[in-house]
């Protein structure tokens, strides 16, 4: 994995920087420094990050802490008067102040651009759940195997095709595959104000889907609160599910695994600001959900939530994922299950989806660079997980 900012060029994989092109040396604390920067951008790297990054915990001095500072700045073409590149954060840290990029790793072939006159059209329609809630899903028009999404917290068909948080996931995972995907009852162009939402009735919603978009036996890539949902569903019904991806997902809800106060928190700042542009509760729940995203990928989560549901909708679906429990069914789930989790994930931690892989019978556990709940794009950790989603559904 590369990364471009300024004119440099830091190249994980091989241990180079180039500067306007040309080979940089860095020693190997300084190139760490250097990641770590990256990895945080445009957050602030504080001194304690850095030294559990770079020395792995180690006590070191002040002076060697500003020594590598100074260090990287001459690396990457800055300077201590400057700071047009890394900036200092008097007694808190380090921030790399310019745009960070994917880039091509040093040597390797750029892979043009999809053309967007190429990229397949989506077709939208409606299946009836078992108590006759209509359940929007669509279906991209690419040739290949069908790939069902579930139904995250919130969604809206029609802007995540457009959005420039989502339509990197959509592509990804469509490319080759005939995506399928649906909008949460409640949610999206799904029916608004359904008249329950028990978790046997999102496991219904994804079944109806299934069923109408003729996708069994369906592979399954879910993330948060729908892995869960899809886990119910393999449980139930192992025939009509080949593999499983699951992202971010968890055993229990904050409710279920007794989160009562912290869960009834993040509900009130959803209805005191739900959709409000410039409202703190929003800011506040999308960087609990995304602290490592762009200002971009942060605007289309905040636009993205007054498009799916009002503040009682979204509180009403947040309080219902938070009594989900797949707990006593897992060992029932017989489908190879790819279980990939974020180290600092804020919304549902790691230790569950750990649990995950230590229950299922077929599963194999993969820890993701982040401490995005929703992996954006913009970061490492994106490539990472589609790429082992590629691996694992060739399987």
């Amino acid at each position: 994995m590369a990364y471009a900012f300024a004119d440099c060029v830091l190249d994980e994989t091989s241990h180079r920087l180039l500067r306007s092109g040309t080979p940089v040396h860095v020693e190997p604390q300084v190139f760490d420094l250097l990641i770590a920067l990256v990895r945080t951008a445009p957050g602030l790297l504080s001194y304690d990050d850095m030294i559990e990054r770079v020395w792995h915990g180690r006590i070191v001095s002040d002076a060697t802490l500003s020594a590598r500072i100074s260090s990287a700045r001459a690396a990457v073409g800055d300077s201590g008067k400057a700071q047009s590149v890394i900036r200092t954060i008097p007694r808190r840290g380090v921030q790399l102040v310019c745009p960070v990029h994917l880039a091509p790793g040093i040597g390797e072939r750029v892979t043009p651009a999809p053309d967007p006159r190429v990229i397949p059209r989506q077709t939208i329609r409606y299946a009836a759940s078992a108590d006759g809630t209509g359940i929007a899903y669509a279906v991209s028009d690419a040739e290949g195997p069908p790939l069902v999404r579930g139904a995250h917290w919130i969604s809206h068909l029609e802007h995540d095709w457009t959005s420039p948080l989502w339509r990197p996931w959509l592509d990804r995972l469509g490319a080759g595959r005939r995506l399928i995907r649906y909008d949460a009852r409640g949610t999206g162009l799904s029916e608004r104000h359904p008249p329950r939402r028990s978790q046997g009735d999102f496991v219904a919603d994804l079944a109806a889907v299934i069923a109408a978009a003729g996708a069994d036996p369906a592979d399954i890539f879910a993330v948060s609160q729908s892995a869960p949902v899809a886990l119910a569903f393999a449980a139930t019904h192992p025939d009509r599910v080949r593999r499983l991806v699951l992202v971010n997902g968890f055993v229990q809800g904050s409710y279920a695994r007794g989160e009562i106060d912290r869960t009834d928190a993040v509900i009130a700042m959803i209805r005191a600001g739900w959709g409000l542009p410039g409202s703190p509760f929003v800011k506040a729940v999308a960087t609990v959900f995304m602290p490592r995203a762009t200002e971009v990928e942060l605007a289309s989560f905040v636009e993205m939530q007054t498009r799916s549901a009002n503040s009682e909708e979204a509180a009403a679906m947040r309080r219902a994922v938070g009594h989900f429990d797949v707990s006593a069914i897992l060992e029932q789930v017989t489908a190879p299950v790819l279980v990939m989790a974020s180290v600092g994930d804020a919304v549902h931690p790691q230790a569950q989806s750990r649990q995950l892989a230590r229950t299922l019978p077929n599963a194999e556990f993969l820890s993701l660079d982040t401490d995005n709940h929703v992996i954006a794009p913009s970061e490492a950790a994106f490539a990472v997980m589609m790429d082992e989603t590629d691996r694992f559904l060739a399987g």
